[in-house]
């Protein structure tokens, strides 16, 4: 089969950007030297630029996950122009498709499925989805926002007065033009650009799958470490629309962070969230569905797994009861300020059905551990 051709403007981006970035910066670092207000410069600006990736196009633009002031959303379309990912209506539509065929090895842009290589960064070399350059018949909705358009307008001119206009001006304040241009422009936009494509390489090969094994997302805290949140992958492809990827406080997420924090002013406001019902409910199925698969060799495979079935069973039913009771809780105590009796009355059913999902959750646990010994 004859492969597409080569895209020869990305290619040359790489090896030259990548040729400063691990040959020149060191060669510098070692006979000039970088000083301390270049190297955090260029950290601040690694973060800006990934996050701008991350929180504007991913969780913002793509998926919609909240809504942001407009000073937000100019300042994630400049950081991401400086992050040379291409333009947010660009971007967004291939990360659609991804999401709508992920793992599909013809439509998927970055199919996990053709590869590590393929996905981290061979799917930018060959005009393999050039018959839709200019297709975004699925990004009709930031057709509308002015702020997309504009960028996908100025999309080149953004990009230089970004990269080399702000880094060579802060450079020419500190005295250094060059160095800062090596350090805060070029090595950072190579770190910038391998980080977030591990998203789509490295977070779809390794880490766990809590939620769904039906795509190739895996959950990964080192990854997050490295991809500003991002790596919590498995639970963002089946809940793409939840404003955070990690969903534990104690979960590396500064993207969720960030978009959180704006919203105490007023910046950002609308982050949805996916009910802990299904969260919760998502983990039980992909833990019975591993239970079973695990005792299915037994001799007694057929009376352990309808244990299996009867406490997973009892598991959801009584999740789906508490939460029931829980919003209509909620619903009493909004409309009525007082302990009306309607309201002891749901709140003792509220506590009791929790308890009981408690200690079925324990009893849940603790035959998933039995199984694994019997495995």
């Amino acid at each position: 089969m004859k492969k597409p051709p080569l895209i020869l403007t990305n290619i040359l981006v790489f090896i030259i950007t990548g040729a400063i970035a691990f040959i020149g910066v060191p060669l510098w670092a070692t006979y000039i030297g970088f000083d301390t207000a270049e190297i955090v410069t260029a950290i601040v600006l690694f973060y800006f630029t990934g996050m701008s990736i991350t929180a504007g196009y991913h969780r913002l633009w793509s998926h919609k996950t909240y809504d942001a002031n407009i000073v937000v959303r100019v300042i994630l379309a400049m950081g991401g122009a400086m992050a040379l990912q291409n333009s947010i209506l660009h971007w967004c539509s291939d990360h659609r498709i991804h999401h709508r065929h992920v793992d599909d090895t013809e439509k998927d842009p970055y199919s996990a499925k053709r590869g590590l290589w393929f996905a981290h960064i061979g799917w930018m070399l060959r005009e393999y989805q050039s018959h839709r350059y200019d297709d975004y018949r699925n990004c009709k909705d930031l057709q509308k926002d002015p702020v997309v358009m504009w960028q996908h307008k100025y999309y080149l001119p953004l990009v230089l007065a970004t990269n080399f206009g702000i880094t060579g001006l802060l450079g020419w304040l500190n005295g250094d033009i060059l160095g800062m241009i090596l350090i805060a422009g070029v090595f950072r936009l190579v770190m910038v650009h391998h980080v977030t494509f591990f998203i789509n390489s490295l977070a779809h090969f390794w880490g766990k799958q809590p939620y769904t094994d039906g795509n190739t997302a895996r959950d990964n805290g080192v990854l997050a470490f490295f991809t500003f949140g991002e790596g919590y992958h498995n639970y963002h492809h089946i809940f793409e629309y939840d404003y955070r990827n990690g969903i534990h406080w104690w979960q590396f997420d500064p993207t969720k962070w960030l978009i959180r924090g704006l919203s105490f002013v007023g910046l950002t406001h609308n982050l949805r969230r996916v009910p802990e019902e299904r969260i919760r409910k998502a983990r039980a199925a992909m833990q019975f569905q591993k239970a079973s698969a695990r005792v299915s060799q037994l001799p007694n495979a057929d009376e352990v797994l309808s244990k299996i079935q009867s406490e997973y069973d009892l598991l959801i039913q009584k999740m789906s009861d508490y939460y029931a009771a829980k919003k209509r809780l909620m619903r009493v105590r909004q409309k009525c300020l007082k302990r009306s009796v309607e309201r002891l009355e749901l709140d003792y059913t509220y506590k009791e059905l929790k308890n009981a999902l408690s200690l079925q959750q324990e009893k849940w646990l603790r035959l998933q551990q039995l199984n694994f010994s019997m495995s």
